[in-house]
């Protein structure tokens, strides 16, 4: 894993541990609705007519991508795939291949402002490209299947189509040219590249070629990593009211406090800090962020708040706190750029049984310290 800027260069996979594609029908009637507003009507084409969209995005859109931004119905933002056409394209205009996740299929059209240009939508099933091609659904039988139903060799007279580089571990490029005569041209990894990309002659520099997962791109990441980890922090909550009744029999706020904070050292100082926390595995810099929050806390109860220092207190805050921090910050791994599926797997193989023996014995002391109490 890169510990320097935050920047890898592809071809590289998706690390994601999430859900395969499901079999949901692709003529979703709210699909059609979503994508209605951006409709401009029709191109006259040899195999049909092609709706035309607008590279411009309303607030409608706009709204849209702050939502799935935050995790909000991030799996049901979609358009039905298909062939669309962005300005006036003819015969010999460029073809660019996306998923039918609405993010993906709305960042490219607006890079494509002022261009005439044809955009084949493959049914990825509502995930963006990275993802479905380490899940299948970019792939290459998606591929052909989409250039031959939609008989794109009477749209266009050239044989290429241009697919984001991020696609390139679904697509086996050489079966596409073999069954459909087209030949694919992998394009830039980011959809702000794409004119400078067609204007080169398809020709994409190495900076084209990198995949950037710097402190902008990671900082994007924290609404969503909230918003994911609500319901956590929910039960989390809900265990530790729990136990402050159990135990001291009493609530307060500030019982509540080094709970939240552990859970956002999880899911928001690591993201904006990962390159620079020490070590490599997400679990140990969630549980170091962890850590150093319980230290934080301590020195502002004692020299802030002038109360007394309890070594059973700290103990216990850090056999748990720690542990709620890394369990968040290890989710993140399904989101950068520095992991793979395989790296995912034998992390967690190792880190789940520590979590639940550093559990175990704050739940063992918590038990202690009641008995001695009484």
């Amino acid at each position: 894993m890169p510990e320097n800027d935050g920047k890898t260069v592809a071809p590289v996979t998706c690390g994601c541990g999430g859900k395969s594609a499901d079999a949901e029908t692709e003529n979703r009637p709210q699909d059609a609705a979503r994508i209605a507003p951006s409709l401009e009507g029709h191109i006259v084409t040899a195999a049909g007519d092609v709706p035309r969209v607008t590279s411009r995005l309303s607030l409608r859109d706009k709204v849209g991508t702050l939502k799935v931004r935050c995790g909000i119905k991030r799996n049901e933002y979609r358009v039905p795939p298909g062939l669309y056409a962005v300005g006036r394209p003819d015969t010999g205009s460029p073809v660019l291949v996306t998923a039918n996740y609405k993010f993906s299929f709305d960042s490219l059209r607006r890079e494509l402002s002022g261009r005439d240009a044809w955009v084949l939508v493959l049914n990825t099933k509502g995930i963006n490209v990275w993802c479905a091609a380490g899940k299948g659904t970019f792939g290459t039988a998606e591929v052909i299947k989409r250039v031959t139903e939609l008989r794109l060799d009477r749209v266009v007279s050239h044989r290429k189509l241009i697919l984001p580089q991020l696609g390139a571990p679904g697509v086996a490029a050489h079966e596409v040219q073999k069954q459909t005569g087209f030949r694919v041209v992998f394009g830039p990894v980011l959809a702000a590249d794409v004119k400078s990309f067609l204007d080169q002659g398809m020709k994409a520099t190495l900076d084209m070629r990198a995949v950037r997962f710097g402190f902008r791109q990671r900082l994007a990441m924290v609404p969503e990593e909230i918003v994911a980890h609500f319901p956590i922090l929910l039960i989390v909550l809900a265990v530790q009211a729990a136990l402050s009744l159990i135990g001291p029999g009493r609530l307060a706020f500030f019982d509540f406090v080094p709970v939240v904070a552990a859970v956002l050292a999880g899911c928001v100082l690591v993201p904006m800090f990962l390159p620079w926390i020490p070590g490599r595995a997400f679990s140990f810099k969630g549980w170091l962020a962890g850590v150093v929050v319980v230290l934080a806390l301590q020195a502002y109860t004692v020299a802030g708040l002038g109360r007394v220092f309890h070594w059973r207190a700290l103990v216990s805050s850090l056999l748990i706190l720690p542990v709620i921090s890394a369990y968040v910050a290890m989710n993140f791994t399904g989101t950068s750029t520095f992991t793979s599926l395989s790296g995912v797997v034998k992390e967690m193989s190792r880190a789940v049984p520590l979590m639940l023996m550093s559990a175990s014995l704050y739940v063992v002391l918590f038990i202690l310290t009641i008995f001695i109490k009484f």
